[in-house]
């Protein structure tokens, strides 16, 4: 049976060739066609749809997190704009693009001339495919905030945990770990809560002052692992002024953005311990431009105090072949050490200020042999030394760690997790050896590092002396099953005791 159309009478304001119609006017409208047309634009909007969804999938994929750089001037993509892409994952920005055109037409080389030219040759890109360096990559920034899970204030943790796990690691050293201890803990607070209210907290940067091998680079590297934050440990002693030969001083953030893995907002709260800060003081009577001293300190000021610096991603020094990115160094603790030698004879000449005559007299050896000479360090020493006034003003904690004496050098060959001695126990271990120190043993090793006067670093290279022969020989017999160090072999007066498996030497006693 034919099915009959059905027509609806409806009033309209236009025809269907657009003109205008009267309120009182009618079209009459097949429903077939009706619902054709808009069957129609429902597969043209599903087609159109999907048209839409299909680059936005592929965008995704394509997506790795990381910006496109510019094959020529080396900038990110979030500066120069959409990147245009050549073949061989060659990306260049609108800028260089559209440089280059205006020199191959403006030029006054005719380029259909080169083929015939004597020397040169045209040759393909293809070529080059597994030939260019990988390029450095630079992770992009996000859109919304990013949670930083290990910034809540709870999971923080407080002060004395801090300096107990510094306790496992470090011997001695107590007003050190402590002072430590509280800057890094107050940091991570005004990180976390930096945007809660009006009052905004300055950072504390930190300054160590101590003798060679007492502790000040160990510190920071026990500290980075505890804390689950990147840190990067760099020195002074290379950086020059902008310009000159050496490192750039913003090379020292480069070296935590590496750490981070390029991640900006990672390395926006970061630690920086720059090593050797006393390299970098004045220069007393110099007549040439001062540019690894007091220009570095100068140029420091900027990231000491929080501020936008350009970075070079993956380089030491800025320079065109070399992509840069912003880093705000607002929320990056700096933490800088040295040894500042002679610094004992500026404090001394400050104390002995005070008159040599009458019955108050102080004399002059009085401080001579004083110990802890450097805790009674004040900006004003620190400032003839050669650091400039408003370099220490943005260190605002300062303080010094004590050298190390006698029975703290037999703590540190035997009481740290990952003691020196410890450490070599485990290597015969691994031979099925026991090795044993005595406490003379352990006196006289003390009292070499001492002679040496270059803190614990001297500990290892006694300990590496004397274990030579030992390491050499055991593993030759397989009956040895016990190596006693005693003092008479540190002193080279006798030798170790070997014990055989299941042989016991009997002791006087």
């Amino acid at each position: 049976m034919k099915k009959e159309r059905q027509y609806v009478l409806m009033p309209a304001l236009f025809d269907r060739k657009g003109w205008i119609m009267s309120d009182h006017d009618f079209i009459i409208l097949d429903e077939d066609e009706t619902k054709e047309d808009s069957s129609s634009a429902q597969e043209t909007g599903e087609k159109e749809k999907a048209e839409v969804t299909a680059p936005e999938q592929k965008k995704d994929k394509d997506d790795d997190g990381y910006e496109k750089i510019c094959f020529i001037c080396h900038r990110p993509e979030s500066v120069t704009g959409k990147m245009i892409e050549l073949p061989n994952n060659i990306t260049v920005c609108p800028d260089c693009m559209q440089r280059s055109f205006d020199v191959m037409n403006n030029g006054s080389i005719d380029l259909s001339r080169l083929m015939n030219m004597p020397g040169v040759q045209f040759f393909n890109m293809s070529d080059f495919e597994n030939m260019q360096p990988r390029p450095q990559k630079i992770k992009k920034k996000m859109e919304k905030p990013k949670e930083f899970h290990q910034l809540n204030i709870k999971d923080i943790p407080a002060p004395h945990k801090i300096k107990a796990r510094l306790d496992e690691y470090v011997v001695g050293q107590e007003y050190a770990k402590k002072a430590m201890s509280v800057a890094v803990y107050n940091h991570y607070k005004r990180v976390a809560t930096d945007t809660m209210d009006d009052i905004e907290i300055e950072k504390s940067n930190m300054l160590m002052i101590g003798p060679t091998g007492s502790g000040k680079t160990y510190l920071v590297k026990t500290l980075a692992r505890l804390l689950d934050v990147p840190l990067a440990i760099t020195d002074a002693t290379s950086l020059t002024e902008a310009g000159y030969i050496g490192d750039d001083i913003e090379s020292v953030v480069s070296k935590l953005l590496a750490a981070a893995d390029n991640d900006v907002e990672r390395a926006e709260q970061g630690i920086i311990f720059i090593d050797e800060i006393d390299k970098i003081a004045k220069k007393r009577n110099s007549n040439q431009r001062d540019v690894s001293g007091e220009s570095v300190q100068q140029g420091m000021l900027k990231l000491l105090e929080g501020s936008e610096v350009e970075v070079p991603v993956g380089a030491n020094s800025k320079n065109a072949m070399v992509p840069l990115t912003t880093v705000n160094t607002k929320n990056i603790l700096f933490i800088c050490g040295g040894a500042f030698p002679d610094l004992e004879e500026i404090i001394k000449e400050r104390l002995q200020k005070k008159t040599s005559m009458g019955f108050n007299a102080e004399l002059k050896d009085k401080y001579e042999n004083d110990k802890d000479l450097l805790s009674k360090v004040t900006v004003e020493d620190l400032r003839k030394f050669g650091m400039i006034p408003e370099f220490l003003g943005r260190l605002p904690i300062i303080f010094t760690l004590k050298g190390l004496d006698k029975d703290m050098l037999v703590k540190i060959l035997k009481e740290p997790k990952n003691a020196i001695l410890k450490q070599y126990q485990k290597l015969l271990a691994l031979d099925e050896v026991k090795l044993e120190f005595d406490g003379g043993a352990l006196e006289a090793i003390a009292e070499k590092a001492m002679e040496k006067d270059t803190g614990a670093r001297a500990l290892r290279a006694i300990i590496e002396e004397f274990m030579l022969d030992i390491m050499y020989e055991i593993p030759k017999d397989d009956s040895i099953g016990q190596v006693t160090i005693t003092r008479e072999y540190i002193e080279g007066t006798g030798g170790p005791i070997i014990e055989l498996r299941g042989q016991e030497v009997p002791r006087l006693g």
